[in-house]
């Protein structure tokens, strides 16, 4: 049987058990099995370019030692992707915040990003114009928060006014949820705000089965 394995990483089980919950769909009959982990050496959340960076060879030494056929980065600043891809030694390794954008170019005109902080809105800004698409990107909205608390409850009301927001005075017509620990409140999101929620640990995950399953 195939596996994926799907790395949260920061060292949140809170944030975790939210993108374990979120790709629970995925877990189809015939396909790959989908293992998602935390990183035991991570920060709290990823917050800074500093905690970005400080995960990168943590991440790569996780690939290198597991026989997993794909992986998955479930954190929206997409650490180490192509160090992590050289590591994979050519299996696929799929970033979240890539998967989550192309999804939603996809659904859209112009997309927004519930970010978490005013800094992971600058690490938004740099990853749209290297990616090459922020003619098409509306901005982020920032809601103050760290990794752990987006798991819980009580911010879905400032998740839905992030959202709320990016349509409004943004003028985006699809949103994208920038950290993994908001997977819970996407179709809260979606029906307050009337438009298009893209979760991109899910697309992530779906890309990477396509991959396994075509061999690409």
């Amino acid at each position: 049987m195939s596996r994926i394995l799907v790395i949260n990483p920061n060292s949140s089980a809170s944030v975790t058990a939210a993108i374990d919950e979120a790709v629970a769909p995925l877990r189809i009959a015939g396909g790959p099995d989908i293992d998602v982990v935390g990183l035991a050496e991570g920060p709290p959340g990823i917050s800074t370019q500093r905690d970005a960076d400080s995960v990168v060879m943590p991440l790569v030494n996780r690939v290198s030692r597991d026989d997993a056929d794909a992986f998955v980065l479930a954190c929206f600043s997409d650490p180490g992707l192509h160090a992590v891809r050289e590591a994979a030694g050519g299996r696929p390794v799929l970033g979240i915040a890539e998967c989550g954008i192309f999804r939603a170019l996809m659904l859209g005109e112009r997309f927004g990003i519930i970010a978490l902080s005013p800094s992971s809105i600058r690490r938004q800004q740099r990853m749209v114009r290297v990616m090459g698409v922020d003619g098409r990107y509306a901005g982020s909205w920032s809601v103050g928060a760290s990794a752990a608390e987006t798991a819980g409850s009580d911010i879905r009301g400032r998740l839905i006014e992030a959202g709320r927001a990016l349509v409004t005075q943004c003028r985006a017509d699809v949103v994208v949820m920038g950290c993994a620990g908001m997977a819970s409140h996407r179709a809260a999101i979606a029906d307050a705000i009337g438009v298009p929620v893209v979760e991109p640990a899910q697309q992530a995950v779906a890309a990477a089965i396509g991959a396994i399953l075509l061999n690409t």
